[in-house]
């Protein structure tokens, strides 16, 4: 009685009771080829790591605040990395796996062995030649055969190739594509080819052509940004546009240090350990974006990009730092 009696204080009230609340937009159902292969993957988190034991070397020294930033960067599910330095890189790669399947985690690992990887710069190595780079694929391959496992694949190698300083283009291409066919062998191994970032290719047709040749017809899409600085923003949009040029690829984005973005310089001081960055988004598959899979930490925050011409620690060495800024520290 009450309502009915409100209702008819005046014409108007009366005829918003009687009209049906408008019925709420429905959330666009994704086509097939939109759905996100990783959703509700949990990636895996391996420690003890060289993060950790720094976080709790500052807890045994009272720096609290300074541990809990550490401690975080440590707790993060971070890439793998498998360079063809580790003679046992294949028992390593079958222990990570096995662990991983144990907490009921997917791992993630980067491969990046190429041969002439970085064009001789600071992470320059890789596999001496064609011959042992397949061999060492096919390896590591077979170690991680039948377990769920995320593969980002050599770093820069297609954008580099595409830029012109590695070479010949035929050859490593065909090298990533023999690497793809035998990661993929594994119908539980998800994998994304690397297609540099965005600020690097800005023809896209030709790095989708680079893409093609390396194989990505068998991967599960590309991967960008990997230990590189470009905003999350930026990532998403430019792998949408190469997406649309490669037919609705799926990609990834690692964002583990690009919560402040990149430094507004240009050349190696962007991206060789930059002053002023910031650790990025969690590891997460739930983007928001249509075709962007997942979120990932592809190079640990702290770990040197290089000497970087300022005596800083080699590649992938722990730069306390550098960790310590990248943590708002």
């Amino acid at each position: 009685m009450r309502r009915i009696g409100a209702c008819l204080l005046t014409v108007a009230l009366l005829a918003a009771c009687s009209s049906p609340a408008p019925a709420p937009t429905p959330t666009p159902t994704p086509t097939p080829e939109e759905r996100n292969p990783l959703a509700g993957v949990g990636f895996y988190a391996s420690v003890p790591n060289v993060a950790t034991r720094q976080a709790d070397d500052y807890a045994d020294e009272g720096r609290d605040e300074d541990a809990a930033a550490i401690r975080h960067i440590g707790e993060q599910p971070t890439a793998v990395w498998f360079t063809g330095a580790d003679p046992d890189a294949a028992a390593r790669a079958r222990t990570l796996v096995a662990d991983a399947g144990k907490a009921g985690r997917m791992p993630v690992i980067t491969v990046y062995n190429i041969p002439g990887r970085d064009c001789g710069s600071y992470s320059a190595g890789g596999a001496q030649d064609a011959d042992e780079y397949r061999a060492w694929t096919d390896s590591l391959a077979d170690a991680l055969a039948g377990a769920p496992v995320l593969i980002v694949l050599e770093p820069d190698a297609v954008a580099q190739t595409v830029d012109g300083c590695a070479g010949p283009p035929a050859e490593r291409y065909a090298l990533l594509d023999h690497a793809v066919r035998a990661f993929a062998a594994n119908e539980q191994a998800r994998i994304y080819l690397d297609a540099g970032n965005s600020a690097w290719i800005t023809d896209l047709e030709r790095l989708a052509d680079g893409l093609r040749a390396a194989g990505i017809a068998s991967a599960d899409g590309f991967a960008l940004n990997v230990s590189n600085f470009e905003t999350t923003a930026a990532s998403a949009a430019y792998g949408t546009r190469l997406s649309d040029v490669l037919g609705g690829a799926h990609f990834v984005v690692d964002t583990s240090r690009n919560g402040n973005g990149p430094n507004s310089a240009s050349g190696e001081a962007r991206w060789c350990n930059p002053p002023g960055r910031g650790i990025g988004a969690d590891p997460t598959t739930d983007t928001g974006v249509p075709l962007l899979d997942a979120l990932l930490w592809v190079k640990r925050p702290g770990e040197s990009d290089g000497e970087c011409d300022r005596g800083d620690p080699e590649a992938g060495a722990w730069f306390e730092e550098h960790a310590l800024s990248l943590a708002g520290r």
